[in-house]
């Protein structure tokens, strides 16, 4: 295997691989942004059910 291709091969696998962690990135940011609103909109639910 030449030089060239050495490089071309190892660039084309970071290529792939930041795509991918990327993606996984931006579906993990999302998952955990959804769960935060909920949890805040359940605690803002639940405080008129607190008694002092």
């Amino acid at each position: 295997m030449e030089s060239g291709e050495k490089i071309y091969n190892t660039m084309n696998n970071a290529g792939v691989i930041s795509l991918v962690t990327g993606i996984i990135l931006i579906v993990t940011g999302l998952v955990l942004g959804v769960m935060a609103i909920v949890n805040g909109a359940v605690l803002l639910a639940g405080k008129k059910r607190v008694l002092f």
